[in-house]
């Protein structure tokens, strides 16, 4: 996963790709740490040893893995953290160590398989394959020692859960919605951005009675491929990719409400957008900057590349001119969810730090942790009771309803197959129906993600 930071609307938003795996075996979140003195358990860390104030006899240092994303965009937060810990444990060294995207899971797998570090960053598509091979610490009878636990953002909280355990803990995360061309939505007559998918569609015919003499104009460019977003139908319309019971998975996307979701997004795409039908989004931030297209369904960040430098791909003269709104859904009061990429921190099942090492998570991300997180670095935060610190920002309300990707071992051979991308190009050219496209990814999620 990779995340940006966008100062444009400001916020942060983090995409993900899938984590290779470990086979450490899982020892649980509160074994006694080794070669070190410390509390056998993090309720014990959390007081402070049974004098209730610092722990003076603990001693020894607490690895901490985190991306630089933290070391560029937040270090006051991590060293608030470490202060925090520190005060409760004073003669405890915490050790940041910052990894980067490229090389964090080679250098993970290695460390695992020798001397593991103690608390450890991974993109939120990342955590399952480590999950599931035993590697991280179960944190599920310590799950209410986390400030925010019980309002967890659903789509980070469903990365950090595998066969109904916690594993982990979420750190932050970023949203998609509906970035737009304000100026155009002015000239077209529409005075507020809509929070139906009806108003939207009699929206987009307002912006194509305005703008369609031009052959190459988009209302709302959404290319075939758009997986994330054509998801996003799939389960706002009550329907999902696949659902796990005892270990065997089954695809749903022949279900009534997942075809429900695929009927009105290929109706609205239809309609709408002129963008490449077997097409994916990679391209739609510098198409949208050449002045073509209203609408875009993308991330925070995205709305930064449409209006960053020419020598970059954008159009700095939109920066006044682009504005987002969460995708609307059939009921105002509920938009379509987000997939909710982002970042989680998990404890190796081999750390022998695992008490301190929850302490420092709860210090990092607790309530005061990310109540300075957001307030600073305007990040979308890991619970919904502070999402009122964005105000009125788009991506923090799409963050309210969100999706997660099956939590299967082998759900990256799913996307690295391009199962659901071909699917929607198929569906999006009439190549196939939805019945027939739907019943064809079916097949093969089932047969992957079932494959031992």
């Amino acid at each position: 996963m990779k995340a940006r930071i966008l100062t444009a609307v400001g916020l942060a938003a983090a995409l993900a790709v899938a984590g290779c795996s470990s086979s450490k075996s899982n020892t649980g979140a509160t074994s006694a740490p080794t070669g070190s003195t410390a509390p056998t358990t993090a309720a014990s860390a959390s007081t402070g040893g049974s004098s209730g104030g610092a722990d003076n006899s603990a001693s020894g240092t607490l690895t901490v893995w985190l991306m630089t994303d933290a070391q560029q965009g937040w270090p006051k937060e991590v060293q608030a953290a470490n202060d925090a810990f520190n005060k409760k444990f004073p003669n405890v060294k915490v050790d940041v160590e910052y990894q980067t995207w490229a090389d964090h899971l080679t250098k993970l797998d290695s460390a695992l398989a020798a001397t593991p570090p103690d608390v450890v960053e991974l993109g939120n598509t990342e955590t399952t394959k480590y999950m599931s091979q035993g590697a991280l610490a179960d944190l599920t009878n310590d799950k209410s020692k986390f400030d925010t636990s019980d309002s967890w953002l659903k789509g980070l909280s469903d990365s950090v859960t595998y066969q109904g355990k916690i594993y982990g803990v979420p750190y932050y995360a970023g949203a998609r919605g509906v970035i737009y061309r304000t100026d155009m939505f002015q000239a077209a007559g529409i005075t507020a951005a809509p929070t139906t998918l009806d108003e939207l569609k009699a929206d987009g015919d307002k912006l194509k009675a305005k703008y369609g003499s031009n052959p190459n104009f988009s209302a709302l460019y959404w290319p075939g491929k758009n997986w994330y977003g054509a998801m996003s139908f799939v389960y706002g319309y009550g329907g999902n990719i696949a659902t796990g019971d005892g270990g065997k998975w089954t695809a749903n996307l022949e279900s009534s409400q997942a075809q429900a979701g695929l009927t009105e997004l290929k109706s609205l795409v239809d309609d709408l957008s002129k963008a490449p039908k077997d097409g994916d989004e990679s391209k739609q931030d510098s198409v949208m900057a050449q002045g073509n297209v209203a609408m875009i369904y993308g991330n925070g960040w995205e709305v930064g590349s449409v209006t960053a430098s020419k020598d970059k791909g954008g159009n700095p003269d939109l920066a006044d001119k682009v504005a987002a709104f969460p995708l609307p859904g059939q009921d105002a009061s509920k938009p379509l969810p987000s997939f909710l990429g982002g970042s989680d921190l998990v404890i190796p099942a081999a750390s022998k730090n695992a008490a301190w090492a929850e302490e420092w998570i709860n210090d990092f991300t607790g309530k005061d942790g990310m109540t300075a997180l957001v307030n600073d670095a305007k990040v979308i935060p890991n619970t919904t009771s502070l999402l009122n610190l964005l105000g009125d920002s788009p991506f923090a309300k799409a963050a309210q309803e969100s999706w997660f990707v099956p939590t299967a071992p082998n759900w990256a051979d799913v996307e690295s197959q391009n199962v659901l991308q071909t699917m929607l190009a198929n569906i999006m050219t009439g190549k196939q129906s939805i019945a027939d496209a739907t019943k064809s990814a079916d097949q093969q999620i089932n047969s992957i993600l079932n494959k031992s």
